[in-house]
């Protein structure tokens, strides 16, 4: 793929919105840094990238991304570190898995060089929106989106990059109560449901909202074909402690290649937690709660890090979980994977890029 231009054009703002925002009292998504990157894929090839300040888009009602659905996106934070300095968390991870995204929706791939270059550089120039609380961070969203201005069923051939950050303190303030989907799917054999595309949350919309109509959180979906195997929730990947065993469904073609839920699963061997990731089917685990034997529920993502599930609904019956204060494994992990994250703890794996 040819690279018109790899250098990095920035315009600071003039008129910063930081002096007169609390970074540490944000909800989460709906407050945003001074700046954003800006690169446009026209003719064939990748223009210059852009860092400006951060503002509307103006699009034609054509735009083909508003018609045809070809939109991809990732989810990064990037955190305050123990030594005074900033870092990301296995940002090459992300990056790679969005050009799978991209390969995925016909979409091109971005250079890994000018994303990474372009990411840090970014990060490094609204470091100060970085909230300072704990287990806080700057929440980071690249995207790319069709942008032909033309009605038809077809691939673009032109493409817009963006990656704008937020402020971001805790998605999930309590334990979450989910409810295990069984009519309703996420993703299908052959489909889209292990890139992140837009489309796959639209379609995961309808149905969360009937769940939390009920009084669930979040909905835990299953496989399309017989509803009889644990996949993934709507926000996170999930995992289970049970017989104080942790299992987890693997990556494939249906379930999000998490990183969050990788991470994991790699601290839990270095700490000798044993580990399975295997399919677990809908029986299994109801099994487990009817003889006690499920220790602890938790969901593992960017947004989300490590969310303590506190009920799960199936078949129109609840199921109340042990108090996720009690909980040991996910505690433990958790802790871990934050002390790496902000430098607190020796990073063996060298997951942590500092800016």
């Amino acid at each position: 793929m040819i690279v018109q231009d790899t250098r990095i054009e920035i315009e600071k703002t003039t008129n910063s919105r930081l002096p007169h925002t609390d970074v540490n009292n944000c909800p989460f998504g709906k407050v945003f840094s001074d700046h954003m990157l800006e690169m446009d894929f026209i003719d064939g090839k990748w223009s210059k990238a852009y860092i400006k300040p951060y503002q509307d888009l103006v699009l034609s009602p054509a735009t083909m991304v508003f018609h045809y659905g070809q939109a991809i996106f990732e989810g990064m934070k990037a955190y305050h570190l123990e030594d005074g300095g900033v870092g990301l968390f296995r940002p090459e991870d992300n990056i790679k898995r969005m050009n799978v995204s991209a390969h995925r929706m016909s979409m091109p791939e971005i250079p890994e060089d000018i994303f990474f270059e372009g990411l840090k550089t970014l990060i490094d120039l609204d470091k100060g929106w970085i909230p300072t609380n704990a287990d806080s961070s700057l929440y980071i969203r690249p995207v790319m989106i069709a942008s032909d201005d033309f009605i038809g069923v077809k691939a673009s051939k032109n493409y817009k990059f963006l990656i704008f950050t937020s402020p971001a303190n805790a998605y999930y303030t309590e334990p979450v109560k989910v409810k295990i989907e069984t009519n309703f799917s996420r993703a299908c054999k052959g489909g889209t449901g292990f890139a992140k595309a837009a489309g796959n949350y639209a379609a995961s919309l309808y149905p969360a909202t009937l769940a939390r109509k009920d009084g669930y959180d979040q909905l835990i979906w299953t496989d399309s074909e017989t509803h009889s195997h644990v996949e993934e929730a709507g926000t996170m990947n999930v995992m289970f402690v049970i017989n104080g065993k942790l299992l987890t469904p693997p990556s494939s073609e249906t379930i999000l290649d998490s990183i969050t839920r990788k991470s994991v699963v790699t601290l839990a061997e270095q700490m000798g937690i044993p580990v399975e990731e295997r399919g677990i089917t809908v029986a299994e685990l109801m099994e487990s709660i009817h003889n006690g034997t499920l220790d602890e529920a938790f969901g593992a993502g960017t947004a989300a890090t490590i969310a303590p599930i506190s009920l799960i609904g199936f078949e129109g019956k609840d199921y109340q979980l042990a108090d996720p204060k009690t909980w040991k494994i996910s505690t433990k992990l958790l802790k871990e994977l934050n002390d790496i994250r902000i430098g607190k703890k020796e990073d063996v794996n060298n997951w942590l890029v500092r800016i």
